[in-house]
């Protein structure tokens, strides 16, 4: 069945995030979006009380904990909960609605805004991006003006759809929010649209100005049009 290209498991080293223990008790990333927030509290709580943890970061209003290595620039907007990891930069005029656990050595750049994501290690979403109910595998990049859409404009709830030799992907969410899911070392394009649903393949790149909806495989290139080319042919 080609429903296990769009698991978990098929999209994401766990390694590379803090959100490892949620993630490894579902099956579909987009499972957890109903979850993120209760779970950057409970990570919240768990550096709170631990000294030694607590010392590792500035607790910053309600809810919001920022490593001592991140570098967050003063007209930046953090709103709880939220976890910033070490050596990660929010840059000038970032907008962070909450609900967000952002990795290690990220780049959440210059009006960016991020709401209910989870953000793996050295992922960059560097120039006015948008991000919502979403989740980025480690490493993955997203080019400027690239963006989340994620509410249908009939604003009926969302499935994931496969198209091709995916066709018979077809697994209601149940969400009516729902961004994108993207997989390790994925490369987004600039000005780039992922529709709601739209769930990358690890080491997929996606072609500027591409308006992208479903899934799109591992290891492709998605070209305008919605033309889909295997990296190794």
């Amino acid at each position: 069945m080609n429903e296990a290209c769009v698991t978990i498991k098929e999209l994401y080293d766990l390694t590379h995030t803090e959100a490892a223990e949620l993630l490894e008790s579902l099956t579909y990333p987009w499972e957890a979006l109903p979850k993120i927030k209760d779970y950057i509290l409970s990570l919240g709580a768990a550096i709170d009380a631990d000294p030694e943890k607590a010392s590792q970061y500035e607790k910053r209003g309600q809810d919001v904990w920022i490593h001592k290595t991140a570098t967050v620039f003063d007209s930046a907007y953090i709103a709880g909960p939220c976890i910033i990891g070490a050596g990660t930069e929010v840059r000038q005029c970032a907008f962070v609605r909450g609900s967000a656990l952002v990795g290690e050595n990220c780049v959440v750049g210059n009006s960016t805004e991020l709401k209910n994501v989870i953000i793996f290690d050295n992922v960059q979403v560097p120039h006015y991006n948008y991000v919502g109910d979403s989740i980025l595998g480690f490493k993955s990049h997203m080019g400027a003006g690239s963006i989340t859409s994620n509410v249908k404009s009939d604003k009926t709830l969302v499935t994931v759809k496969g198209y091709g030799d995916y066709s018979d992907i077809q697994i209601e969410t149940g969400l009516k929010k729902f961004g994108a899911m993207l997989g390790d070392h994925v490369e987004v394009g600039c000005n780039s649209v992922l529709n709601p649903g739209s769930v990358i393949g690890r080491n997929t790149n996606i072609y500027p100005l591409s308006p992208v909806r479903g899934y799109v495989p591992a290891n492709s290139i998605y070209k305008t049009g919605g033309v889909i080319a295997d990296k190794d042919e």
